[in-house]
C-alpha cells in the first residue's frame, strides 16, 4: 500500500465500461520532488463515489495500490500496464473537504506475493 498527500488537479466523471465495471480517474499533482509530477489514478466500482465531494484545487492524501497486468493484442505482442487504484481519499485536517471516506484495500487476484518487494 502506498500514500501520497498533493493538489487534486483533474477530477473526471465516472465512466461506464460495461454493465459490470465502471471506473473514475483523478489527478493529483506532487510538488516533493524537483520537479512537479501530475499522477493519474483510478477507482473502480463502488469506489468511484470516494471523490464525491472533491474538487480541482484541493491537498487530498491518497492511499493505492500499485497494480500491473499482462495483455496480448490481436497481433500477439504482449505489453504491460499499470494502475494505481485508490480505496481512501481524505483532506488533511487542515485544508477541509469531506470526512474521509475508506473502502477495503484491493486484493490482487492470482500471482505470487513478488510484486510487494518493488524496490520503489
Amino acid at each position: 500500500m502506498y500514500q501520497l498527500t498533493g493538489l487534486l488537479k483533474v477530477v473526471n466523471n465516472t465512466q461506464e465500461i460495461s454493465e459490470k465495471f465502471k471506473k473514475r480517474e483523478f489527478v493529483v499533482t506532487d510538488n516533493n520532488g524537483q520537479y512537479p509530477q501530475d499522477i493519474l489514478f483510478q477507482l473502480t466500482q463502488d469506489r468511484v463515489s470516494l471523490l464525491d465531494g472533491y474538487e480541482a484545487g484541493q491537498q487530498v492524501t491518497v492511499n493505492f495500490n500499485l497494480r500491473g497486468r499482462e495483455w496480448t493484442n490481436k497481433e500477439g505482442k504482449v505489453m504491460y500496464f499499470n494502475s494505481l487504484d485508490v480505496w481512501k481519499i481524505e483532506a488533511p485536517s487542515n485544508a477541509g473537504g469531506p470526512p474521509p471516506m475508506e473502502a477495503a484495500p484491493i486484493e490482487a487476484v492470482g500471482g505470487d506475493d513478488e510484486a510487494d518487494d518493488l524496490p520503489f
